[in-house]
């Protein structure tokens, strides 16, 4: 009696146990096809989004113009020792500063002005204040640099100040965009830009391939006058407008305050609250997408698919991990940096003329190209903790 109770007890734990494994093992299961599936989406929308940029750029210049490549900024040796002879001195006056994309454009800035004997004598971050900008320039101006580097906070609001560096005889090169009222080959040399309408467009495929292209979805943009997130904003609207037509941009919000992150998430929340059957969401870079991810981790909305510009650490981490950022189209700003050194030391000392509009093409990164797609935009290594997320 007492073996045929033992027996049976044993059967009964043996059938818990064996069935504990099989939850298991379909927990697992379901976790592997879950991954498999997030990595094929990942897959299509890159996909669908390399073929849509296929290497070209979209955008052009403030003024209407065609973008020239990159490889005009090209120096001989003879003509990098001409340029170490002159002794020149630089100035790099920027919007705000502390990003990654910030980062990676000093890094190529600095790179390049120390290959051509270039001294840079000060780096400025107006923190998207033009009047702190303005006050900037007047400070840098002071000190008699040879060359300005430079990217407007606001394209009007500081017109006035970089009449004032042409009028000086600095070279003046822009980022991204000129300042309203100057004159290309005149007051400045050239434009260098990344492809900020490409981007627009790249982001919005990578979303809506994300989403199974139909549902809801909604938009922050950048509420400046600022030429470069109009440009992306204008790509992506159109892109889902013509190309997906089963997708409705619900809602759009815009942000401008100097704690993007915060006034992001601000937006965000009240977005995802309102509409409960929301599928994705776009922001206008790295930076106010962060803000986002925080509104939807705070709304319990993990399934929500982001895409953005740019390729900072934080948006890595999430598209490593399959969470939250479905992708994003960045920007090369370390070779940015690259062409813009060359092309002021190349104007200063050589008195070359440069295309008034120079671009590099957009890149889109899902969690398929994300280590590749790091080394291509810092010309460095995925970071190691990213890397092992992206291995798991």
């Amino acid at each position: 009696m007492k073996m045929s109770l033992y027996s049976k007890m044993r059967n009964a734990i043996s059938a818990v146990v064996a069935s504990l494994v099989c939850v298991s093992m379909l927990a697992a299961c379901s976790a592997t096809t879950t991954s498999e599936n997030a990595k094929d989406t990942a897959a299509t929308a890159l996909s669908v989004a390399e073929k849509a940029i296929d290497g070209k750029v979209l955008s052009t210049g403030a003024n209407g113009e065609e973008a020239a490549s990159a490889d005009v900024a090209d120096l001989t040796d003879a003509e990098v020792q001409k340029i170490k002879d002159a002794h020149l001195k630089a100035a790099l006056v920027f919007h705000y500063a502390g990003n990654d994309w910030y980062n990676a454009q000093v890094a190529g800035l600095k790179s390049t002005f120390k290959e051509l004997g270039v001294d840079i004598m000060a780096i400025t971050d107006a923190d998207f204040s033009p009047d702190k900008q303005v006050s900037d320039i007047e400070t840098v101006l002071a000190q008699n640099p040879d060359i300005i580097i430079s990217i407007p906070t606001d394209a009007t609001a500081t017109s006035a100040a970089y009449k004032k560096v042409a009028e000086a005889g600095v070279t003046l090169v822009f980022m991204d965009q000129p300042a309203n009222g100057l004159e290309a080959g005149k007051d400045y040399v050239s434009v260098v830009s990344a492809d900020n309408y490409g981007n627009g467009v790249a982001s919005a495929h990578i979303l809506a391939n994300s989403i199974g292209k139909e549902g809801k979805i909604a938009a922050l943009y950048h509420d400046a006058d600022f030429f470069v997130t109009e440009q992306r904003y204008e790509g992506f609207k159109k892109t889902i407008k013509e190309k997906y037509p089963n997708i409705e941009i619900i809602a759009e919000k815009g942000v401008s305050d100097s704690d993007l992150v915060s006034q992001s998430q601000s937006q965000a929340d009240a977005i995802i609250n309102q509409n409960p059957d929301l599928k994705g969401m776009w922001a206008p870079w790295d930076v106010p997408a962060e803000g986002v991810m925080a509104a939807a981790r705070s709304a319990g909305r993990t399934d929500l698919k982001i895409t953005t510009i740019d390729l900072g650490e934080s948006i890595g981490v999430a598209m490593a991990q399959n969470q939250l950022i479905a992708g994003t189209s960045a920007q090369r700003p370390y070779d940015q940096g690259v062409t813009e050194a060359k092309i002021a030391a190349g104007s200063r000392v050589l008195g070359k003329d440069y295309p008034t509009y120079v671009a590099l093409s957009a890149l889109p990164v899902t969690h398929t190209n994300l280590s590749d797609a790091w080394q291509e935009v810092y010309h460095d290594a995925l970071p190691g903790d990213i890397s092992k997320l992206l291995d798991k």
